[in-house]
């Protein structure tokens, strides 16, 4: 079996196209331009990889985009002193606060300041409870992504068995809670294995659906899953390759040659997933640019 690779890259441009046609129509009929304003503290190289990747999406789509690079050593009160402006500026219609944030700084305090309105990682407890109970909210971009690709991919996880390996606010939790919703393009029965099992082995080998976000590379190999299955690499892992200019490279976290020899289909990486987070950062942005979610 050689498994069908799941084109993030396509999906996610397919998307951002619909969006921005949606930016273009919000600002014909209601003169609104959706505003996002990004959150840089410190001086993590990662971080501002991929502020500067979404600040380009916003160039490309049209949109208005503000971003503010603040010293590590800011302090807390000044850094929510800036969210509050940002909450009270009606020009600006999302706020994201590129995390992890210096350890001074306590994130989830910086988190609740964000007006859940404006709040487009969906990471504020209000959008957390409202996804829980399987309200419109605006929700995680890369949960939402992964339901995205599912979906366009035309993998229905409707009565479906899914495995979903790790349990973060940020993917493992809320793409969980998405599945359970009985709701078409949903409605799935969802295990959650993590660190607290001596072997996940067993519990992946049950999987229709395997979604991978646990952050080890390879951990997830083409032993543990069912033939057939389908398989959505989250992971975004950086190990030495002698081979490579930089001396990297970036891996998942599923063994991609062993996995792609069971799996009827999978996502790549890079190419899969990541796409989706920035495709679906933009739909946040453009819904509450719009107003509509919560009346």
């Amino acid at each position: 079996m050689s498994a069908t690779l799941i084109d993030g890259k396509k999906i996610a441009a397919e998307i951002q196209e619909e969006v921005r046609q949606g930016r273009e129509r919000l600002e014909r009929e209601r003169g609104i331009v959706p505003g996002l304003a990004f959150v840089l503290v410190g001086d993590d190289p990662a971080s501002h990889v991929y502020v500067g990747s979404k600040g380009k999406a916003c160039e490309r789509l049209g949109f208005r985009s503000v971003t503010e690079r603040l010293p590590a050593e800011t302090s807390e009160r000044d850094l929510l002193a800036l969210v509050r402006r940002f909450n009270a500026d009606p020009a600006i219609h999302g706020i994201l606060v590129q995390l992890p944030l210096p350890k001074h700084i306590n994130e989830q305090r910086v988190i609740e300041t964000i007006d859940y309105r404006k709040d487009v990682d969906g990471l504020h407890p209000v959008n957390v409870g409202r996804l829980v109970l399987g309200l419109d909210c605006l929700a995680p971009c890369t949960p939402r992504g992964i339901m995205e690709l599912l979906s366009r991919s035309g993998i229905d996880p409707n009565g479906r068995h899914v495995v979903v390996v790790g349990r973060s606010n940020l993917v493992g939790k809320p793409v969980m809670n998405m599945l359970l919703q009985k709701r078409p393009g949903a409605n799935a029965i969802v295990t959650i294995a993590h660190t607290g099992a001596k072997d996940i082995a067993p519990y992946v080998r049950e999987a229709d659906i395997v979604i991978a976000a646990i952050g080890k590379p390879g951990m997830v190999t083409g032993a543990m899953l069912k033939p057939g299955c389908v398989v959505i690499d989250v992971g975004i892992n950086r190990i030495p390759d002698s081979s490579t200019k930089t001396g990297t490279r970036i891996v998942g976290d599923v063994d991609f040659p062993s996995a792609s020899a069971v799996a009827s289909a999978l996502t790549p990486v890079p190419g899969g997933v990541g796409p989706m987070t920035i495709a679906m950062l933009m739909k946040n942005t453009l819904r509450a640019a719009e107003g509509s979610i919560y009346g």
